[in-house]
């Protein structure tokens, strides 16, 4: 079952370095404040790289009382946890929206949202994100565990191969994205595709 400490130490280990037990490992300090340091913001971007089947999440949101000063009607803040904004609207029928700072600005009383969240819990992802976190934590791990640059190169270069097979294979699991409102096609371009 992997955690944020199992994916450090694995990648410590692919580095050829002495594994941790935890973040606060006392025999193995400066390792463990390294992982502990650069860990969570590796996370972090590697989830809001891609939409990751393991780290969607749908909310309803409720309007905040306080109005935009000009252009929407509305603005409704953004969940705690949330990464990056996926979809607005349901049913493929996308809102006008704005995303400002951690608020999104429509004109609608009930924004439903489809988004990227904060996924912390490692036992829940794809066997493929955690290979890829761990080869992430390798890559940012390579310079300051074995001071050679050629050794970081090669460690980005493989997460770089790694990132395109595992959003190919994430993207695999989702449906084909229709075009909206296919009445709308139908009448302009006629029902003969």
């Amino acid at each position: 079952m992997a955690t944020g400490v199992s994916i450090c130490s694995n990648a410590l280990l692919l580095l050829g370095s002495q594994t941790i037990n935890d973040f606060a490992d006392q025999q193995n300090l400066d390792r463990a404040k390294l992982c502990a340091n650069l860990y969570p913001t590796v996370r972090d971007d590697l989830l809001r790289a891609h939409p990751w089947n393991c780290c969607i999440k749908r909310a309803v949101l409720a309007p905040d009382a306080a109005a935009p000063i000009f252009g929407y009607s509305h603005a409704f803040e953004l969940p705690a946890d949330c990464s990056r904004v996926l979809e607005v609207g349901s049913s493929g029928q996308q809102i006008d929206y704005l995303v400002e700072g951690r608020s999104i600005q429509a004109d609608t009383t009930v924004l439903e949202l489809r988004y990227v969240f904060r996924n912390e819990v490692e036992s829940t992802w794809d066997s493929h994100l955690v290979a890829l976190a761990t080869q992430a934590m390798c890559a940012a791990l390579a310079y300051p565990v074995t001071q050679s640059t050629a050794k970081q190169a090669g460690e980005e270069q493989k997460l770089e191969t790694m990132l395109r097979r595992a959003k190919a294979v994430d993207g695999q699991e989702d449906p084909p994205q229709t075009l909206g409102d296919e009445r709308l096609y139908a009448a302009r371009f006629g029902s003969h595709w």
